[in-house]
């Protein structure tokens, strides 16, 4: 069956596009030598909207480290996005974003962080607009900077989290997995406070447990994103670098991921639905009868969750990391995301009692190494697992690749036309009632066929895969976007009505244009108008994506083009667009943006202030 090219254009968004007054002829003449010709596609159903972009957007804050609540601008490095529905019928609900990014700041807090805000749809556009909101604690404005030094101690590299598919509760991941107070303190760059820390918790065993300062980090821990404040610290799922999460429709099973090698497959399961405060944590081990082992519960296991699951004999595997819940068949899928060799590094859990997945002495027996210890066994590009909760199973559905033997990557013109590499962030959606998994790539690498010969820019795409497919391979992905150079594509998360999808672009390369070379969350609208048979023809939906340099050219710059939907320039100017009759169509002042896609199909001319001049095809 032939996939779609979904792909579309990830470009500059603030603008002004207010009509203005005309200030260009009324009438010109066509450019000389330019015949009419008119040119029919069908549009793509989907459209971009920008939401949210760090190191801009203002972001309101809390009294923090004495100094008075205000604003500040947002954190960046976007990575998990969680969405809480809005039962009150206000609004659709509230948006929560992470920030890997660490750094000291006297407002927002050190170490890491997190944005909530909350949104509507717009009944006449269908776009969402960002609401204004007035908090309990007084803040009143649009984003909000989630509270956690005054509730839970601040947080280390928000990464990945939990977005509960039950009810939307939302927990951050402390990815950031720190052994001493000096490295959380960075170079001055992280923590400051090193202080030993009191714990202030409900949960039973943890009231007034003094820690080290670095033992307070690398957990999950939930968010009110209503009220933009820390909850708790889950210190009874353990202290590991945790990335990704799911529970289960019985809302009492926790499935978590943590970025490791060697990293194990965990699960917490509360003894009373929706109350997480009290269960038991396991560790998977393919081998036991049941599967699980259980890690007792005390605060020592708990802070050394790590050293308890190899003493468990759990399966090890490699940089488990995000993990998804499709709520329609109550499975569990999760991303192992790859490290080129690493078998020195789960060589020493091994002989502690540790064991390896069968998948993965398989794999090391086709490559002819002794074992998957062995420092010559390769996993370039990872893979995407199915956890059956009813039969206990792990089993791999999509193998990264396809895989290059060579040592030297393949030229781009002999590139593969998918290749799928390191996958990362993933969740669950809908389509059309079908479910899809969303597949996010984060390279670790450009060798080993991860990037074509002689390209450094670690692209990363994110591809649809629909789960009816039975045993697909990377030719049943559908390619969907990819983000500016240098970005990592992560945080995808559908709204509850189905119809958006939110994305991170996260740290975009610096000289990328504005607003690209920030991190930042965006929408791609209309999912609800994408029936399954547009997914089977070749390409139906393709337009321009600017993943270069191509764009920061000097001089007055059009792009993309072809478009269907919108036209940016890469610089803020006057401007009018004309048809091929020379009659002017539209005039917009002091604007980078222009949405034409109320204008017929064909071509156009677009002149600046400064009589510049570009010819535009509208498809």
């Amino acid at each position: 069956m032939k996939k779609a090219l979904l792909t579309f254009s990830l470009l500059a968004f603030f603008a002004a596009n207010a009509m203005a007054q005309t200030i260009f002829a009324e009438e010109i003449d066509a450019p000389a030598g330019y015949t009419p010709e008119r040119v029919v596609m069908p549009p793509s159903p989907l459209t971009l909207q920008v939401l949210f972009v760090g190191g801009h957007d203002l972001v309101q804050t809390t009294r923090t480290y004495n100094n008075p609540a205000g604003r500040n601008i947002a954190k960046e490095w976007h990575d998990f996005i969680g969405f809480t529905p809005d039962l009150t019928g206000e609004s659709m609900g509230w948006v929560s974003v992470n920030h890997e990014q660490i750094y000291r700041d006297d407002k927002i807090g050190d170490g890491g962080g997190m944005t909530v805000f909350r949104v509507e749809r717009d009944p006449i556009t269908g776009l969402l607009n960002v609401m204004d909101q007035r908090l309990d604690d007084g803040r009143r404005g649009q984003f909000f900077n989630v509270d956690f030094v005054n509730t839970v101690g601040e947080t280390g590299m928000n990464c990945g989290g939990i977005n509960s598919s039950f009810d939307g509760r939302i927990w951050t991941a402390e990815e950031w997995f720190r052994t001493s107070n000096s490295s959380i303190y960075a170079n001055n760059a992280g923590v400051r406070d090193t202080s030993a820390f009191t714990v202030v918790s409900d949960l039973e065993g943890w009231e007034g447990v003094e820690l080290e300062k670095y033992q307070n980090f690398n957990y999950m821990v939930e968010i009110d994103p209503k009220q933009a404040v820390a909850v708790r610290k889950q210190y009874n799922w353990g202290r590991m670098g945790w990335e990704g999460g799911a529970i289960a429709n019985d809302n009492r099973t926790v499935y978590l991921g943590p970025d490791a090698t060697p990293g194990f497959f965990m699960r917490f399961v509360a003894d009373r639905p929706g109350d997480f405060t009290e269960g038991t944590m396991y560790v998977y081990k393919h081998d036991a009868p049941e599967k699980w082992v259980v890690i007792p519960q005390t605060v020592d296991n708990m802070l050394h969750l790590q050293r308890e699951a190899i003493a468990a004999g759990g399966t090890m595997y490699n940089r488990p990391e995000w993990v998804a819940h499709d709520p329609t068949t109550d499975l569990i899928y999760w991303t192992e995301t790859g490290r080129d060799r690493p078998g020195g590094r789960w060589a020493d859990e091994a002989e502690d009692g540790a064991v390896h997945d069968p998948y993965h002495v398989a794999r090391a027996a086709t490559q002819g190494v002794s074992s998957p210890n062995d420092s010559e066994y390769q996993d370039f590009y990872g893979r995407i697992w199915c956890y059956n909760r009813f039969t206990g199973e792990n089993t791999v559905i999509l193998e990264g690749g396809p895989d290059w033997d060579a040592e030297e990557s393949p030229s781009e013109a002999a590139y593969f036309d998918k290749h799928l590499s390191n996958p990362d962030g993933l969740s669950v959606m809908q389509i059309d009632g079908q479910s899809f998994l969303v597949i996010q790539e984060d390279l670790n690498g450009t060798s080993h066929g991860r990037t074509p010969a002689g390209i450094s820019n670690r692209l990363c795409e994110l591809y649809l895969l629909n789960l009816a497919v039975e045993n697909p391979t990377v030719e049943d992905l559908i390619r969907l976007t990819a983000v500016p150079a240098g970005a990592e594509v992560t945080g995808a998360r559908v709204t509850p009505d189905g119809k958006t999808l939110l994305v991170n672009s996260q740290h975009p390369r610096t000289d990328n244009p504005f607003p690209w070379n920030h991190s930042l969350t965006f929408a791609i609208h209309g999912f609800d108008r994408v029936k399954l048979e547009d997914l089977e023809d070749s390409n139906p939906f393709a337009v321009n994506l600017p993943t270069d340099q191509s764009t920061t050219e000097e001089g007055f710059s059009i792009f993309p083009n072809p478009t269907t939907r919108k036209l940016y320039m890469n610089q803020a100017t006057d401007v009018a667009i004309y048809d091929v009759r020379g009659i002017r169509v539209k005039v917009l002042q002091n604007t980078n943006e222009i949405d034409v896609s109320d204008l017929p199909a064909g071509l156009y001319f677009v002149q600046n202030a400064e009589g510049d001049m570009k010819q535009l095809s509208i498809q």
